[in-house]
């Protein structure tokens, strides 16, 4: 068995919107720890043993927003988040409920052009430019499965 193969899954969840104005990006700001106070991320959370990245988002999404999404894609790539943590984004669109920040202190939805407006985590941040292309290509099931 190889490290990769070893590491714990943690799951970002970009929830796209269509607006009558274009498509935007759900942020959420961190409160703890202390380290990533402030912040913002793209919720999730680490996904269980024998669960998809796609059940952990919508499980993750439903305890942290209190809402309902469908995860359609992924993006491309993984980040190392250290302790052997890997990071790996499903993107998403709320079926059910609205997003409600009751893990984290603020819920943002930002356009492509406002994405830099925010200070992002840093594995979040590996993940920009793609997030970026698919608010620009304004279709969201436009993603893609690594």
């Amino acid at each position: 068995m190889n490290a990769s193969s070893r590491a714990a899954r943690v799951v970002a969840v970009a929830v796209l919107d269509q607006l009558p104005d274009g498509p935007r990006l759900l942020a959420a700001r961190r409160t703890r720890p202390a380290s990533a106070a402030g912040r913002w991320e793209l919720p999730g959370g680490k996904a269980h043993a024998g669960e998809s990245l796609e059940e952990a988002a919508v499980r993750e999404l439903r305890e942290e927003l209190g809402c309902t999404v469908r995860a359609p894609g992924r993006l491309p790539g993984v980040a190392g988040l250290g302790d052997g943590l890997t990071l790996e984004v499903v993107t998403a669109e709320v079926v059910e409920g609205e997003p409600l920040p009751t893990e984290h202190d603020a819920l943002r939805r930002l356009r492509a052009d406002e994405l830099d407006a925010v200070e992002w985590l840093d594995a979040d941040r590996v993940f920009l430019p793609g997030l970026r292309a698919l608010l620009r290509a304004d279709d969201p099931d436009a993603t893609v499965a690594p």
